[in-house]
């Protein structure tokens, strides 16, 4: 049975143990089966930079060509490329083959069918048919054949046309694209626009030699912070399939939070989205110039949300940037640096914008270890402590539990969520002085760890 795969965002899972022959074949037929049935008659294949790509991709392969489709190798590049594919219309589905941030013995699946994600149900129902489709013993033959197709020139020319005013900016900028993906259309795109930045680690290696690319984690940007230092205006970091950024000034790491309120300035009326774990003032201050919406953490329910919200711009934390507004809705990282180039090209000082924000305090995402099953009662019964009088909490001012709890107090708040990737329970807090943090903290992961005392 190859149950824990199947996420609620992606297929994800260390290579042979999790994905091998067997499973990625019957993935690939089942998948197949399920686009035929929605009207697809081609897919788009690329994948990243992990070694194991080349395995997966043939095993994929056949299994797609069982189900009969027409099926195209666009190559090694970005995901956001392989997205790209589908919304420019040059196919109907596509399958980017890729471990994202996770160690190098992963890899995974990104699925997008008719321009939409497909998860959450959707894979449990895959799951359940990739399962029946094993027991059945029946056999996938080996049947690589995929017609190849450039679409990252399709992808440079975008860039060419519809930021043609960025041409000669002299801001120095590095970018770091930690063996990752990246550098693919980084180089290209910097020639097409005339830019000039250097580019740390650029050549994609899956076996991650310098550091684990993963631009969220502090550790993975150090040598990004020391560049920086040597006279760059702007530093980029880019996680291993390019589609989650980290944005460096000389000063600070501006969070995917305070991008979305920079961006929100340079737009009319803009209609964003966040998560729940966005910073108070990314809402309190989109809502002065436009309007704001709080929803679910995950690309696939971002892109959900954005299509019935009607969202010009959407962000999580982490640094994954959504885009509506002069592009197609989905997160990726090169474009949202563009974006940003274009914010110092407007005029804009991007530390004194942020400099202007009422002064909070917030910690980082902070993890609390559990395992699958515990993780969902946790925050079930959390629920219920914190509508109990005894709950050794400050005056609660509002719940909002659209994802997880988002515990809203006097001076600040705090959010406790399940994660939906990995066995972990999700905390962050923020409030208008490091006392108020430190109390809300305190009392919240004090209440989580007797739960957690009672429940496991």
């Amino acid at each position: 049975m190859f149950d824990t795969i199947f996420r609620e965002y992606d297929i994800r899972g260390i290579y042979q143990k999790d994905l091998n022959e067997q499973s990625v074949k019957a993935i690939g037929i089942c998948l197949g089966n399920v686009m035929k049935e929605r009207g697809v008659k081609s897919v788009s294949v690329g994948y990243d930079a992990r070694t194991s790509a080349p395995n997966l991709f043939n095993y994929l392969v056949s299994g797609l060509n069982a189900a009969k489709l027409d099926v195209y190798d666009i190559g090694m590049l970005p995901t956001p490329v392989g997205y790209f594919s589908v919304f420019t219309d040059k196919f109907d589905a596509n399958v980017m083959i890729t471990g994202s941030h996770n160690p190098k013995e992963y890899n995974g699946f990104k699925i997008t069918i008719k321009k939409d994600s497909y998860f959450g149900d959707d894979l449990q129902a895959l799951r359940v048919a990739v399962n029946e489709f094993i027991a059945s013993g029946e056999a996938v033959k080996d049947d690589f054949r995929a017609v190849k197709f450039d679409i990252l020139s399709s992808y440079v020319d975008f860039y060419a046309k519809e930021f043609a005013h960025l041409k000669g900016l002299k801001t120095k900028i590095i970018c770091d694209a930690g063996n990752g993906v990246a550098g693919i259309t980084l180089e290209p795109i910097a020639k097409a626009l005339g830019l000039e930045f250097n580019v740390l680690y650029p050549k994609p290696d899956g076996e991650f030699p310098n550091h684990h690319p993963d631009p969220s984690e502090e550790e993975n940007i150090k040598e990004l912070k020391e560049a920086l230092n040597n006279g760059y205006d702007l530093g980029f970091g880019f996680d291993g399939d390019a589609d989650r950024i980290a944005v460096l000034t000389p000063k600070r790491s501006i969070k995917g939070d305070d991008l979305a309120y920079l961006y929100a300035k340079n737009m009319k009326n803009p209609r964003v989205l966040g998560e729940v774990k966005c910073s108070q003032n990314m809402y309190d201050e989109i809502d002065k110039i436009g309007k704001s919406f709080m929803g679910k953490t995950g690309h696939s329910n971002i892109k959900k949300a954005m299509k019935e919200l009607n969202i010009d711009m959407a962000a999580e934390v982490s640094g994954h940037i959504f885009f509506k507004e002069r592009f197609f809705g989905f997160d990726d990282a090169v474009y949202a640096m563009i974006r940003v180039l274009e914010l110092v090209a407007n005029g804009f000082d991007l530390d004194s914008e942020l400099d202007k924000l009422p002064k909070l305090y917030s910690t980082d995402e902070m993890k609390i270890k559990t395992n699958e099953e515990s993780k969902f009662k946790i925050i079930e019964a959390l629920k219920v402590r914190l509508n109990q009088a005894d709950n050794g909490l400050p005056k609660i001012i509002d719940i909002i539990d659209i994802d997880g709890v988002r515990i809203k107090f006097q001076n600040g708040w705090g959010l406790v969520r399940a994660s939906n990737t990995t066995p972990v329970i999700v905390t962050r807090f923020e409030a208008n002085s490091l006392e108020n943090m430190q109390e809300i903290q305190n009392g919240v992961i004090a209440l989580v760890e007797d739960i957690m005392a009672k429940e496991i």
